[in-house]
């Protein structure tokens, strides 16, 4: 029996160049999705592990918290004040001898502007126990006085400078005093404020 086709109506299709062209096309296809699909689960993977440190550090910070309110409601004890008193004092007492006027001298002379004096400077203590510096100083001008609190955030060696008390006065003649400010911030020693290698490249004998 003879089929006759006619290729007008019909027109010849190679199924194999079909077949071979989607196929690289599905195979294509299935690499991205195997590539996402790894990708996404990399990706929970991690977040699951953060998760886990997250809580861990949390649970931490929680015990911790419960240590220290344990602690100081134990201090706190009528019987345990004398000895919360005296802790207290001598971590005050160790902080006052980081505390050194020839050092906190040397610095602000660094940093003073023309003009502008110290009138009265002593150390205390924050109300986190941080060593801190209260000084009054006096010029001839509030700008001159404004220079040197802007140095004083900008060095190593003071933070959390504030400015308390502005206050006007005659001109003195000895002195040329207009303005005098009560000013507030806290000291950082320089045993404290350099890094390792600092310390290293001040040491005596000079960088090694």
């Amino acid at each position: 029996m003879r089929i006759d086709i006619n290729l007008a109506t019909h027109p010849y299709e190679d199924v194999q160049v079909f077949w071979v062209r989607w196929g690289s096309v599905l195979a294509g296809l299935s690499v991205l999705l195997l590539a996402l699909v790894f990708l996404i689960a990399h990706g929970w993977e991690q977040a699951r592990s953060a998760q886990e440190r997250i809580a861990y550090g949390e649970q931490r910070i929680a015990k911790l918290d419960n240590e220290k309110t344990t602690a100081e409601a134990v201090l706190n004890r009528p019987e345990n004040r004398a000895t919360r008193d005296r802790s207290q004092f001598l971590n005050a007492l160790f902080e006052r001898k980081a505390f050194s006027w020839t050092q906190v001298f040397e610095d602000l002379e660094r940093i003073m502007p023309p003009r502008v004096h110290v009138v009265s400077i002593h150390p205390d203590m924050s109300a986190d126990n941080q060593l801190q510096i209260k000084l009054i100083v006096a010029g001839d001008s509030p700008g001159r006085v404004l220079e040197l609190v802007r140095k004083m955030e900008g060095s190593q060696h003071f933070r959390q400078t504030e400015i308390h008390v502005q206050t006007s006065m005659q001109s003195q003649k000895a002195s040329g005093d207009t303005v005098s400010f009560d000013i507030s911030a806290l000291y950082v020693p320089q045993s404290l404020s350099q890094t390792p290698q600092q310390v290293q490249t001040t040491a005596p004998g000079g960088p090694r």
